[in-house]
């Protein structure tokens, strides 16, 4: 009965046992059919490596280095020398009849800008009138004087009295006329209008006055301003950690944003002394002869060329693509590709036109295409 009772036991055992196995198997082939897929990776093509199919008709150029003196660029804009800024100043008050010239106007010294309708001019006449009547009378005075000094008829000291009064009365005349003068007026012909002329050449580069003002004698601000242009001011903003780099009396080399070709030089005249408390800037000044193209506001690049050496990256001119106002260069890749890397560009050599420097972007000793424009056109059929 014991042996029986033991094989009982045993079967009920590997029932279970069989029957949990089952149901592990079912619960696995469950899981397995509700589970997503194994992702795939799919790698990105890479938009700056080109293939080709013959890479040797590419020729290849080496990257060198030169030393040169260190450069530093800063940014700025055009501005006017203030000491040839010239105020166009009213001698007399009243009212604006005319306005002949406008802002921005090139004018030439000497030229009519304005008309003033003032009653200065009209009381300097009533004065100037009555002076030389009085003057008409005093020498009359003084000639009666005379005569009757000469019979006796008043003492010396009368006569002197009438010497002098005809003299006070011709400075008076000739003060009053003056006076209308330098109104811009003529003694002899009356008029109410004064006409106010440009003091020097240039242009106007502030208005402040309009048709049917009024204008005040010796005001501020004037009625015109008027720069003489032909030497403007580029003033720079340099963080401080650069300003051991410029000094006075420095070259520096200016290049238009308007006129990028085109390099202009002018000499650093201040160095700001206070530094902006916001962007830690001083401002450097830099005085530059103005061609004609240099106008008032337009944004600049300087580059100032420090006493220190440096190494710098030369290649082949040709290597360079310029495009979209960025600079790019092919380096070889594995197999038969190549790589468009993008790098900073400077200025071609002054003693050799077909080489140009890399300022960043790419090493001495990389290897890179001698043509560039070839190959892009190549990759662009």
């Amino acid at each position: 009965m014991k042996s029986r009772g033991r094989t009982l036991t045993r079967v009920l055992v590997v029932i279970s046992s069989l029957v949990i196995l089952a149901a592990c198997k079912k619960v696995k082939a469950d899981t397995a059919q509700g589970a997503p897929p194994e992702a795939k990776v799919v790698p990105f093509p890479d938009a700056m490596l080109f293939s080709v199919d013959r890479p040797d008709q590419f020729p290849l150029a080496t990257a060198a280095e030169r030393a040169a003196a260190s450069e530093l660029v800063v940014t700025g804009a055009v501005t006017p020398d203030v000491s040839r800024n010239i105020p166009v100043v009213s001698l007399a008050s009243g009212r604006v009849m005319a306005i002949h010239v406008r802002l921005g106007d090139t004018v030439q010294k000497g030229q009519l800008l304005l008309t003033v309708r003032s009653d200065d001019v009209s009381g300097g006449y009533s004065n100037y009138r009555m002076a030389v009547a009085d003057e008409v009378l005093a020498r009359t005075q003084l000639e009666r004087s005379k005569d009757l000094y000469s019979h006796g008829a008043i003492a010396l000291n009368d006569l002197q009295v009438a010497q002098d009064t005809e003299d006070k009365a011709k400075i008076a005349v000739d003060t009053l006329a003056e006076h209308l003068r330098l109104l811009g007026n003529d003694p002899d012909k009356p008029a109410s209008m004064v006409d106010i002329f440009a003091p020097v050449s240039g242009v106007i580069t502030d208005q402040e006055v309009t048709n049917a003002a009024a204008i005040q004698a010796f005001s501020t601000p004037s009625p015109f301003t008027i720069s003489d242009l032909s030497s403007v001011w580029v003033v720079c903003d340099v963080y401080e950690n650069d300003l051991a780099n410029v000094r006075l009396g420095d070259a520096a080399e200016i290049r238009l944003n308007a006129y990028p070709d085109r390099m202009f030089r002018g000499r650093v005249s201040n160095i700001g002394s206070v530094l902006d408390p916001n962007i830690r800037t001083a401002k450097v000044r830099i005085e530059v002869q103005n061609p004609g193209i240099m106008r008032l506001g337009m944004f600049v690049r300087a580059t100032f060329h420090g006493q220190t050496r440096e190494m710098h990256t030369i290649v082949p001119a040709s290597a360079v693509l310029h495009m979209h106002d960025r600079d790019f260069v092919y380096v070889p890749a594995s197999g038969k590709n190549f790589r468009r890397v993008e790098v900073i560009g400077g200025d071609l050599l002054s003693d050799n036109t077909s080489l140009q420097e890399i300022k960043s972007g790419l090493q001495p000793g990389q290897q890179l295409v001698t043509n560039a424009l070839v190959l892009d056109h190549v990759l662009g059929q």
